[in-house]
């Protein structure tokens, strides 16, 4: 019995050796559709229909695209709400209708987003390669109670990889699908989430446990159950095969900054999150079988709000098909997807995910990987990777890169055996190269009131401390600015913060603001890092003697606090050139106040709004006519 996350797959490519066995097909649902709530009945609901491969079709893989993006007609969305993506109906306008859940969206604060911005996340979906057969209605549920005069544009797209079954599906049965009242006494959830009895027969290899789930509503005295840390145990068979604590950081989100709490950790989602299912593969022989679900015991104190949202499954499978199969799922670094953003570009070890998918036990393997252009290298894993889990490689040697895009390759083989499906044995990866900076440089690093909090270090390509601060060291709300040579090479600087909260955030004012950047002696922006950033910032770089700073590039940096305010806020600028400042703070769209600079170059401005009403506002500033800086304040 197993448990494991399934890994959202960003890149499918495959070497040209096996591109004959690979055949995709791109199954749209949805495309740049306007979505907005509905303040009446506090859902929305968006059906459309896709035309997926016939019952005789053999799927390798199914990957659900989830964007969202700004509006063309509307101001962007502002909260974060739960949505949810069905299949509605099977087999046409008259066929069955299902409403079964097959993923959930929680929409990002997105009032700080600008007009360009987009955001692509994914989930595997095969586990209803069953039912997502022949003209599907699939229908997105847009929750919550913001005016419909803003709202998000949405595209759903289905990858289907054609091929050879990993296993094949015997049936899918939902479980427990609903919302549940958690805390309280009058409507025990123990009771909700009676045990579940099921019979396998001899066409079963084994069954899954697919289940998501999300905790809401916000009682007293812990905050259940968003803002509540609660475990959930899973019981097969009268056995407590997994107790786990329904709990996810979000200070670490790639998806960053954003407009409203986006750091704090909840229960089991996050601001900007397709949630990832838990998975749960039980080895099933024929006969009668029970699952269950055991809730932390928690009575509210006051009036019961929590809620536990719950779609689960379980899915039969013959065994895998193959005995030995292994895909190579993903290409962490390097990698230029947003999605992998906190921790690329690199300039360390490249890393990938392998998952096996075959029936007999992953004990080695062999990976050839890196840069198009340049000498691979090869690498021998060895391990012990049951059927369908995954393990994270780190390879060795630095990642190499030329100056611009690059291209990393790798691929895998089983020693002495033959892959079921080789077609999934290679990735490539699309990656930038770092930044060229300057020998000598400053490091301007202002503390907040909390640098207690914080580690400042830089490393070079082997791993070794070349510069640091140390929390011990910083005191507060200081003004660190330590000129350092870094001799031609790679290097990574990492900033952590234990709180997860940043140098600066809109809700914490106490604990005030600081900023990190690195300079030109002259003063001139090398790299300015985003200060509201959760658990902190990573760089990678490297240093070059002949470095020449672009003087055409106007490089800015501002802060502004606080952002909850009562009369006096303030804006803090750093331009590389004087230059025209407009300042307009709007609220729902419309300006209510704006400021015009002829010339600014470095600047600490302070705007009195003491006039303004409570609520929501933004503040935008254009240097030179171009939207640079956006930041959410609420006026208390």
């Amino acid at each position: 019995m197993k448990q494991h996350f399934l890994l959202c797959i960003l890149v499918f490519s495959i070497t040209i050796i096996h591109a004959r066995e690979v055949e995709k097909k791109l199954v749209l649902t949805h495309r740049n559709v306007t979505i907005v709530t509905d303040q009446k009945t506090g859902i929305n609901y968006y059906p459309g229909w896709g035309l997926f491969p016939g019952k005789e079709e053999s799927i390798r893989k199914i990957v659900l695209h989830l964007t969202l993006a700004h509006p063309d007609s509307l101001p962007i969305a502002h909260w974060d709400y739960l949505d949810f993506i069905k299949i509605r109906r099977v087999g046409g306008v008259n066929g069955k209708d299902l409403n079964a859940e097959i993923a959930r969206m929680l929409t990002p604060y997105g009032s700080i987003f600008g007009k360009d911005w987009k955001w692509t996340w994914c989930v595997d979906v095969t586990d209803f390669s069953m039912l997502l057969r022949d003209s599907v209605e699939i229908e997105y549920g847009h929750s919550g109670y913001e005016p419909s005069t803003v709202g998000w544009s949405l595209t759903l797209d289905f990858e289907i990889i054609r091929g050879k079954e990993i296993a094949r599906p015997v049936s899918v049965t939902p479980l427990w699908t609903g919302n549940f009242r958690y805390g309280d006494p009058k409507e025990d959830i123990e009771q909700k989430l009676a045990p579940k009895d099921f019979i396998t027969g001899k066409e079963t290899g084994f069954s899954r446990f697919r289940i998501n789930q999300t905790g809401h509503g916000m009682d007293r005295p812990k905050g259940c159950s968003e803002f509540c840390s609660r475990w959930r145990e899973i019981v097969y068979d009268g056995k407590v095969i997994d107790r786990s604590d329904l709990w996810k950081n979000c200070g670490n989100n790639p998806l960053y900054p954003q407009g409203g709490t986006w750091i704090y950790d909840r229960a089991d989602w996050c601001p900007g999150d397709l949630q990832q299912p838990r998975i749960y593969d039980l080895e099933t022989p024929p006969g009668s079988h029970s699952l269950d679900i055991q809730m932390e015991p928690y009575t509210a104190t006051g009036e019961p709000q929590a809620n536990e949202s719950i779609a689960s499954w379980l899915i039969q499978y013959s065994a895998p098909t193959s005995r030995h199969d292994v895909a190579l799922e993903q290409i962490l670094v390097p990698n230029c997807d947003p999605q992998y953003s906190r921790f690329n570009p690199a300039v360390g070890s490249p890393r990938i995910v392998i998952r096996n998918l075959g029936r007999e036990v992953l004990k080695q393997l062999m990976v050839t990987y890196g840069t198009r252009g340049t000498p691979s290298r090869t690498f021998r894993w060895t391990g012990h990777l049951s059927s369908n889990t995954t393990d994270t490689i780190a390879l060795p040697g630095p990642v190499v890169f030329s100056q611009g895009e690059n291209i990393f390759e790798a691929s895998c083989h089983i020693p002495g055996a033959t892959d079921g499906w080789p077609a999934d044995n290679s990735l490539t990866a699309t990656f930038n190269a770092p930044k060229v900076l300057p020998e000598l440089m400053i490091i301007q690093f202002l503390t907040n009131n909390k640098p207690e909090e914080n580690d400042l270090l830089i490393t070079d390509v082997n791993g070794k401390a070349v510069f640091s601060k140390s929390h011990e060291s910083l005191e507060s709300r200081k003004l660190y600015q330590d000129t350092i040579y870094l001799p031609e090479g790679k290097y990574e600087l990492s900033l952590t913060d234990t709180k997860g909260d940043g140098l600066e955030f809109w809700y914490e004012a106490e604990s005030g603001y600081g900023y990190l950047r690195l300079l030109t002696p002259d003063g001139r922006i090398l790299h300015s890092f985003e200060p509201d950033c959760g658990d902190g910032q990573f760089l990678a770089f490297t240093t070059s003697p002949e470095f020449s700073p672009d003087t055409t590039v106007n490089t800015c940096s501002f802060v502004l606090f606080p952002r909850r305010v009562k009369n006096l806020i303030y804006l803090d600028l750093h331009a590389d050139k004087p230059s025209e400042v407009e300042v307009v703070i709007t609220a729902d769209g419309v300006p209510v106040e704006k400021h015009r600079y002829i010339s600014l170059k470095q600047a600490k401005l302070v705007y009195d709004v003491a006039y303004l009403k409570p609520g929501r506002y933004i503040m935008e500033v254009l240097i030179s006519g171009e939207s640079r800086f956006k930041r959410r304040f609420n006026k208390e």
